[in-house]
């Protein structure tokens, strides 16, 4: 009796886990299109008021117009040859976060997007880009 307790308990939370983990990726579904597409236009659909974007440690926090110009020049400059999302989590107070892996023609880069709520939905709060 204990052991099947114990067994249902385990595949419960198994469950549980699984089905945050999807519903996160599916917040950055459109994200994750965007920046395949390199489209700086798509993207800023997703991003809150103020973002901050960091490019190998250099942070700097800009209004959701300005940011996309940013991005767009950032596109042009190092346009993807792959991108996909390799990790999904939540902090502790539920902000949702994604790390994943941007190729671009002159090398490869770390990426880390965080989102936060705003005007009723999630919204992209800061982009972190490493060179790898």
């Amino acid at each position: 009796m204990k052991r099947t307790f114990f067994l249902t308990f385990v595949l419960l939370c198994g469950l549980l886990l699984s089905v945050g983990a999807l519903a996160q990726g599916e917040a950055f579904g459109p994200v994750r299109s965007a920046i395949r597409n390199s489209s700086s236009r798509e993207l800023a659909q997703f991003f809150a008021p103020n973002v901050e974007l960091s490019f190998d440690g250099d942070k700097q926090s800009y209004s959701a117009t300005q940011a996309e110009f940013v991005m767009k020049d950032f596109f042009a400059k190092h346009s993807p040859a792959s991108f996909d999302f390799i990790h999904y989590g939540g902090s502790n107070d539920g902000t949702p976060y994604a790390v994943g892996k941007y190729t671009g023609k002159d090398g490869a880069y770390r990426m880390f997007v965080k989102m936060k709520q705003a005007d009723g939905g999630p919204k992209i709060a800061t982009i972190d880009f490493t060179k790898e």
